[in-house]
């Protein structure tokens, strides 16, 4: 049935392109009243990929706590967590820098703003859009209820809640067993429900990209194409840096990864959704090997620390708006950039078109117009689905070449789940950690 779901959503994703390019010639130039009926039309469209990514939002609370929880009480001890972790932030800084230098390189090699000349905006015109404030995001890391944090599906706050939660599990030990095999069946049914949730996924893609081009048209794709063009060949080049450093630590076996990842990769390509993607990413790091108990405990980090296509996206497109203005930065400014762009980009998961609200910030800082945003917001969700799926890359290669460093990246499983998105039983195994049985 993967298999089969991959062609699907592909089939989704080409149909709905098609059909919504024809909404858009035969609405658009139809006047007043053409207009009125493809935002009808496009209304209704909305529907079922709202209803999808409601239903991701459903699983994705009691699937990060369940998984994470039980991946830090496996490991046992603070020392276990402490070494997992310094290995996974180390991965991340590295992988960040690379992101953010390819971007920076790129975008003044390529010039992609060049040429268009904007005039300056009048003096207080902004995009709307709220700037970085380092005090709220450093007080938001820390939920003041898991409950709202769950029901709010705060990527950050969740994980923080659940390396709290997991630690103290680990540490009463006997009492906390019960506790422990609870939520390991917890996590067997929510991988289940992922499953069946996953069915509806190309419904939802095909009425995603239909109205997508149905309200935009290919025009506005044509008007930034140079520059739309242009990230994703840094994108494309960022894939193979990734996939060049992952080969470097597990060999051979980066090509079985890549295919164990299509699934994740063209569903987060499709939506634009991170969300979308993680229950299949998890799913595929666990059958190609990688120990659940380092899946479950890296991915949900990597979501908010690591998101690499997002941070080449914010060097990338803050230069190309400061070109497009005509304004010229030094290289020693660009470097300051990138640098402010590595501090602010981190934690950023969940917050609504969060590479835009760290540009923005950016951007005023440097005295760069932030009205200039307003340029890429047309042809943002295009680049935001290459930017997903770039994502979704990072992340499963930092879960693997993490694993690779502790001795524990597995034999893989089977390259395809009996159904969708639901992993087959797992006989339990003595956790080198301790003598729980491994989740």
């Amino acid at each position: 049935m993967g298999k089969r779901l991959t062609w699907f959503i592909l089939l989704g994703l080409i149909l709905g392109g098609l059909i919504g390019w024809q909404l858009n010639v035969r609405f658009e130039d139809g006047g007043g009243a053409g207009t009125k009926q493809l935002a009808d039309i496009a209304y209704y469209l909305d529907i079922p990929t709202q209803m999808f990514l409601h239903l991701i939002k459903m699983i994705i609370a009691p699937l990060v706590v369940s998984t994470l929880v039980v991946g830090i009480a496996h490991m046992g001890g603070g020392g276990a967590i402490g070494r997992v972790g310094f290995k996974a932030f180390f991965w991340f800084v590295c992988a960040s820098l690379i992101s953010l230098s390819l971007g920076l390189v790129l975008v003044n090699a390529l010039h992609p703003g060049m040429g268009l000349n904007l005039p300056l905006p009048e003096a207080g015109k902004t995009a709307g859009i709220e700037p970085f404030d380092a005090a709220k995001f450093f007080i938001h890391l820390v939920p003041t209820s898991a409950i709202d944090a769950m029901a709010t599906n705060d990527i950050i706050q969740l994980v923080v809640f659940s390396l709290f939660f997991g630690t103290g599990l680990a540490a009463v030990g006997e009492k906390g067993r019960p506790l422990v095999r609870g939520l390991e069946s917890l996590v067997s049914v929510m991988l289940t429900v992922t499953g069946y949730v996953m069915l509806f996924a190309p419904i939802a893609v095909f009425c995603a990209v239909a109205r997508t081009l149905a309200t935009k048209g290919v025009s506005v794709v044509g008007d930034l194409a140079f520059f739309m063009g242009s990230f994703y060949l840094g994108l494309f080049i960022l894939w193979a840096v990734l996939l060049g450093a992952c080969f470097l630590f597990v060999g051979p076996r980066t090509g079985t990864l890549l295919r164990y990842l299509r699934d994740p990769i063209l569903l987060g390509f499709s939506t634009a959704s991170s969300e979308a993607a993680y229950p299949r990413t998890l799913d595929a790091l666990d059958r190609f090997g990688v120990p659940p108990k380092i899946a479950s405990f890296v991915l949900p980090l990597g979501y908010s620390f690591n998101l690499d296509g997002s941070m080449m996206y914010m060097t990338f497109a803050s230069i190309f708006i400061a070109q497009a203005y005509g304004i010229h930065l030094d290289w020693s400014t660009m470097i300051q950039m990138l640098l402010i762009l590595m501090i602010t980009s981190k934690g950023i998961a969940g917050v609504p078109r969060a590479s835009l609200v760290v540009i923005t910030g950016t951007l005023g800082h440097f005295n760069i117009p932030e009205a200039g945003i307003l340029l890429i917001l047309a042809v943002d969700h295009f680049l935001d689905m290459g930017r997903t799926a770039t994502n979704v890359i990072g992340n499963a290669v930092a879960a693997t070449v993490v694993a690779r460093w502790e001795g524990q990246l597995d034999a893989p499983q089977e390259a395809e789940p009996a159904v969708a998105g639901i992993k087959p039983p797992v006989t339990p195994e003595v956790d080198s950690f301790g003598d729980m049985p491994a989740g």
